[in-house]
């Protein structure tokens, strides 16, 4: 991440959600790219893999959150993912932390609580990709 604002991508079938999110983390100093499926996400992170962060509903028509997050691991991208959802059914959240999503949230949550999950989800990564890098002799 050699960028001095944060790349978020935003992915959620509902662009009144899309819009909403998009000012708020821009408000925050965040740069952000929104998306309507996963395909069209999977499709841009193939062209260039300059996201921090992404902000994945679990419900979505076609391909599911979940099933986004399966495609994600299976072609090794390491984004940090954190899932948005108003469902309820506890087995979604075990699952999609169980794969390594950095955080799950119920709607409606907070801008503080979206903000701060973005915030840590930042650090891990940064502390993972500085962990990858050798010091040069």
């Amino acid at each position: 991440m050699s960028h001095m604002q944060p790349i978020i991508h935003i992915v959620d079938d509902d662009p009144s959600v899309c819009r909403s999110l998009k000012r708020l983390l821009q408000s925050w100093e965040m740069q952000v790219r929104t998306f309507e499926t996963g395909e069209e996400f999977l499709a841009a992170l193939s062209r260039s893999k300059d996201a921090d962060c992404s902000v994945i509903d679990v419900q979505m028509p076609g391909m599911t959150g979940l099933g986004l997050q399966d495609r994600m691991n299976r072609a090794g991208i390491d984004v940090p993912v954190i899932f948005i959802t108003a469902l309820t059914e506890g087995w979604i959240e075990e699952k999609a932390m169980s794969a390594g999503a950095v955080g799950f949230l119920r709607k409606p949550f907070t801008e503080e609580v979206l903000v701060g999950l973005i915030r840590y989800a930042l650090q891990r990564r940064r502390k993972s990709v500085a962990c990858v890098v050798k010091p040069e002799k």
